[in-house]
């Protein structure tokens, strides 16, 4: 079927116009009909994640379940982050009042092809926006499935799911119709939309990559810890933004976390997808662990050692253990998109946080300690968007999301998220 992508700017232009005067009540109806849809059909749209990318339907389930607690954060809390603010002055009233820009592009990842699409659509709709989602090409079923959830909404069109190649993508953003651009992906994506946004002055977000450091202290328990580190890493096949992917550990620990992780590895059941006792499957595209097991034979060549795994077979890639490593391998210097742990010791919690550091990107970092205070006062060492203590890192609706750093800029989430593509427009009166 031909898709027309000039008249699909045109409907969401016009459509546009009707929803910015639909009042918050009725967007907010329209979130909790998507959410109940959501919730009563979870095993088709779970389905549909599972057959794009292997990810085991129990984790595509959970996947659908959280879009429906982002949907009750917003249903919740959408009036009072949107309601404006005053402001005392000279003058005898200054408002603040923050109104929807227009069309907004989403360009989303395969990794998360719901969880990513609903942290950007719902609060971009609930803010007066119409938005238009440009998918990965490998999340097809994912794609249709989203599209026929957010024709829900009745008398006018507010999604538009636009099955275009990324060199189309710069076209779209020059269109006078857009009006801003919301990407999560990759850090060469990331620099290139930014670019092209910059070019014709439009906001942009970037949520981009991550190789989050997992740090763990002398005083931690290992038997509580090692469980959250293997599920931090490991989750979604690695495949994740926020997995941890460096682990940072103590020296007087670093054998028996080692031997801890990998006992806990093998304990992963591996098998058909579609069976929900199955804990761990294929990565998404041959292409990608082809990719991971480059980057982990030129660290060993380098040096580092294979402690655990390290077989690939077609797209699936067995959990991964490497140690030894240095600041120069390319499991250090770079994103591990995969199930791949590289883990590393200290002795001085400055050097932790210097190797934390010393990645590109800034995403987040996980620390585990006993000395909660003495972790708080290190809060300010640390590059980072987001520092769990005592966690893995997560997204949640409640809590601002986004990195600093190659990582991107601007948060996702919260009231941050809900505030992103507005117009914070002053009103003074005399």
């Amino acid at each position: 079927m031909h898709f027309d992508l000039d008249n699909t700017l045109e409907v969401a232009a016009r459509d546009y116009e009707i929803w910015k005067n639909t009042d918050l009540d009725s967007r907010i109806a329209v979130v909790k009909l998507i959410r109940n849809q959501l919730i009563e059909q979870k095993f088709k749209y779970a389905t549909s994640i599972t057959k794009d990318m292997h990810k085991p339907i129990s984790q595509s389930l959970a996947e659908v379940e959280k879009c429906a607690k982002l949907c009750n954060y917003y249903i919740e809390e959408s009036k009072r982050i949107l309601k404006g603010r005053t402001i005392k002055t000279g003058w005898s009233e200054v408002y603040l009042t923050n109104e929807p820009l227009g069309v907004i592009l989403g360009v989303m990842p395969w990794n998360y092809p719901f969880w990513q699409v609903f942290r950007f659509a719902i609060p971009t709709l609930l803010a007066g926006n119409t938005v238009l989602v440009k998918h990965a090409s490998n999340v097809p079923n994912a794609a249709v499935a989203l599209e026929e959830l957010f024709r829900i909404v009745g008398n006018q069109q507010v999604y538009f799911n636009l099955p275009i190649g990324s060199e189309q993508v710069e076209n779209v953003i020059a269109n006078p119709v857009v009006k801003g651009v919301s990407l999560t992906g990759s850090e060469a994506a990331g620099k290139s939309v930014a670019s092209i946004a910059g070019k014709w002055l439009k906001p942009v977000l970037l949520e981009l990559g991550g190789s989050n450091a997992f740090i763990v202290c002398e005083d931690a328990i290992l038997d509580e810890v090692v469980p959250v580190a293997v599920r931090a890493r490991m989750q979604n096949a690695g495949q994740s933004c926020i997995a941890a992917k460096r682990f940072i550990i103590h020296n007087k620990l670093k054998d028996q976390f080692i031997k801890k992780f990998v006992k806990e590895l093998k304990t992963f059941k591996f098998g058909d997808a579609m069976n929900e006792s199955t804990s761990f499957g294929s990565m998404a595209r041959e292409d990608l662990a082809e990719g991971l097991e480059k980057q982990m034979r030129d660290s060993i060549n380098m040096g580092a050692t294979l402690v655990h795994g390290g077989k690939r077979d077609g797209a699936f890639f067995e959990p991964t253990v490497l140690t030894n490593i240095n600041v120069d391998m390319p499991v250090f210097k770079e994103e591990t998109f995969g199930p791949l742990a590289v883990i590393m010791g200290f002795d001085d919690f400055d050097k932790a946080v210097a190797l934390s550091n010393g990645s590109n990107f800034g995403l987040g970092v996980s620390i585990f300690s006993k000395d909660v205070n003495f972790i708080k006062s290190k809060i300010a060492s640390f590059d980072e968007g987001a520092l769990f203590i005592n966690e893995m890192v997560v997204s949640d609706p409640s809590v601002p999301f986004g990195g600093i750093k190659n990582s991107g800029y601007g948060r996702e989430m919260s009231d941050e998220g809900l505030l992103a593509f507005v117009n914070k427009k002053t009103v003074v009166i005399k």
